[in-house]
């Protein structure tokens, strides 16, 4: 870390428990000030509490990511209480999982707003003050799932959005400093896999061992691994990197 990366703002949507939350803790070890946001700000009082409790600076913020009143809300007052945000990594993520057949209208939009609008609108949002500041980070959650998985039409579908949407952004806000990256997670146990465990009506101990031997690593990811790399992504050292999408998930997928 260098002592520019000291004091710097970032934004971790859907951060009261998982990734989003393994992440703002790793986030405020390398020195950044995080908000930490959540659809119930009450939720995200352990995130908070560990990072405060380690010496770090956090705030909790309520906010559903696909209101667009609520983003500007919830961007504004992280510039008020913390200053101006600079990295933004949109995390948040919902599972309506069902085969096509099955699928709701309201499945689908609810999966699509708060993935693909909710990156959208917090994107939108936060770009203003990185590119005042002439640099920014903003990492995108897409998953292995984007390349099609069986029950998962509509979380697939946005996790490959995601993908373009950071393509997109990396040509657009590349001129102003700011470099764009999505992470595709492979199978890491958190309460959403264990959410498709249940619906598949198997234990999730067995779900995971079962995952478990079809990764090459011969294990599941955990949420610090992905954490570890969005790290890097939004450091100094990571200023050439933008546009990618990069697999974290044990070993090669086909």
């Amino acid at each position: 870390m260098t002592s520019s990366e000291l004091n710097r703002v970032a934004i971790v949507t859907g951060a009261a428990r998982g990734i989003g939350a393994a992440t703002a803790i790793r986030l405020a070890a390398d020195g950044h000030a995080v908000a930490v946001l959540d659809l119930d700000e009450t939720a995200c009082k352990a995130t908070v509490e560990q990072i405060t409790g380690a010496g770090g600076r956090a705030i909790a913020i309520g906010a559903d990511v696909a209101d667009a009143d609520q983003v500007a809300a919830a961007v504004a007052r992280t510039a008020d209480e913390l200053g101006p945000p600079v990295v933004l990594v949109n995390n948040a993520g919902i599972i309506r999982d069902n085969l096509l057949f099955k699928m709701t209208d309201g499945d689908w939009d609810s999966v699509i707003g708060v993935h693909l609008r909710g990156a959208f609108l917090m994107s939108r949002a936060a770009q203003a003050h990185m590119t005042q500041a002439k640099w920014g980070r903003i990492v995108n959650l897409s998953s292995s799932s984007a390349l099609g998985n069986r029950g998962q039409v509509n979380y697939s579908a946005a996790k490959a959005g995601l993908q373009g949407f950071t393509k997109t952004l990396a040509i657009e806000l590349g001129p102003f400093g700011v470099t764009a990256n999505a992470v595709a997670p492979g199978f890491i146990a958190t309460d959403m896999t264990a959410a498709t465990a249940a619906r598949m009506k198997v234990d999730f101990e067995t779900f995971q061992k079962g995952a478990a031997e079809q990764i090459p690593v011969r294990r599941v990811g955990r949420p610090e691994d992905i954490a570890h790399t969005i790290s890097f992504l939004v450091s100094d050292g990571a200023g050439f990197v933008s546009g990618q999408v990069i697999y974290v998930a044990g070993g090669p997928l086909n």
